[in-house]
């Protein structure tokens, strides 16, 4: 009898482990009952920003990118310094660079008029990086959400995780894998580089020291980024020399013409693995389109916070 019960016990415990496991997924079908306006919610704040400014799809999206690559896609790049936390937006790769945080203040505000208390910001997150490729043109795909907030950021993760400018292949492909996401996955999602602006401190070296660049393009980007380090640091130039506000497969393009603005956006096609997979987005923009989505799929699977764990915040910027 004993031995029954313990077996019973045994069988309850592993059909809780089960449950516990399945509810930690997440779900493209979470907020269905809890907040079926959510999605509608999302939507109008990002088609707003958007009119207003077009450059800021992509802000939202590199947002999403930055967060996820630091402890998972767990919304902690949207906390501000505190007493007691040190947040990730002073980092290398996001001081003075990453911006849209009131967009997504915005959206949390509207999210919560409909249903308080329910939606996490790494979701929204989520979401509005999937409106914003939508609004200026790029594909779609429905968005897994179930993640909770994070009670912590790590600065030390946003300076070593994120890939920098100045990045060879080999170390793109090294910090990609070690979020999970293979070398065709990284060259996919770098195609987010289709839309948005970069800094002059990000692209002068690449436009006055190196070779693999077409000598026209370099001239011109030249013209609005001084040599001298410090001086025009934050003057900008699109990333996609045509079409800097449409979503499509100009990117590869240009990497093939050698006019990519970015050192690592140029390793791409350089001779090396990659050249192949982006002339095959060069010939097909659907099939950047399906990689893209897979990719952005993937990265927002990137250790979620579930369950129990984290906490939906309030406000996005801080913790309750």
């Amino acid at each position: 009898m004993a031995a029954r019960a313990s077996a019973a016990a045994r069988c309850i415990a592993v059909l809780l482990m089960l449950a516990g496991t399945s509810s930690a997924q997440l779900s493209t079908s979470f907020y269905s009952s809890s907040c079926p306006g959510l999605y509608s919610a999302v939507k109008s704040v990002v088609q707003s920003a958007i009119a207003r400014e077009k450059r800021m799809g992509a802000s939202i999206v590199r947002l999403f990118f930055h967060d996820c690559f630091v402890q998972g896609c767990d919304a902690s790049l949207l906390l501000d310094d505190t007493a007691s936390v040190q947040g990730e937006k002073m980092a290398t790769p996001n001081n003075g660079s990453v911006r849209g945080f009131e967009v997504i203040d915005a959206i949390k505000s509207a999210v919560e008029k409909v249903c308080p208390g329910v939606v996490s910001c790494a979701d929204i997150l989520a979401i509005a990086a999937r409106d914003s490729v939508v609004s200026l043109g790029g594909p779609s795909w429905d968005v897994k959400v179930g993640r909770r907030d994070s009670r912590t950021a790590s600065f030390s993760g946003a300076n070593n995780n994120i890939p920098p400018p100045t990045s060879g292949l080999a170390n793109l492909t090294s910090l990609f894998a070690a979020q999970g996401l293979s070398q065709k996955d990284m060259v996919a999602l770098s195609g987010a580089h289709t839309i948005g602006l970069a800094r002059c401190t990000n692209f002068r070296a690449h436009v006055y020291n190196e070779t693999n660049i077409d000598g026209a393009f370099a001239r011109t980007r030249q013209s609005g980024c001084p040599s001298t380090s410090g001086t025009g640091d934050n003057n900008l130039a699109p990333l996609d020399l045509q079409t800097p506000a449409v979503f499509e497969n100009n990117y590869y393009k240009n990497l093939v013409r050698k006019k990519g603005l970015l050192h690592s956006d140029q390793e791409l096609f350089n001779g090396g693995a990659t050249d192949a997979q982006v002339q095959s987005y060069v010939s097909s923009q659907s099939a950047f389109f399906a990689d893209f989505v897979t990719g952005m799929i993937k990265m927002g699977d990137i250790t979620p916070l579930t369950g129990s764990n984290g906490e939906i915040r309030k406000n996005c910027r801080r913790i309750n």
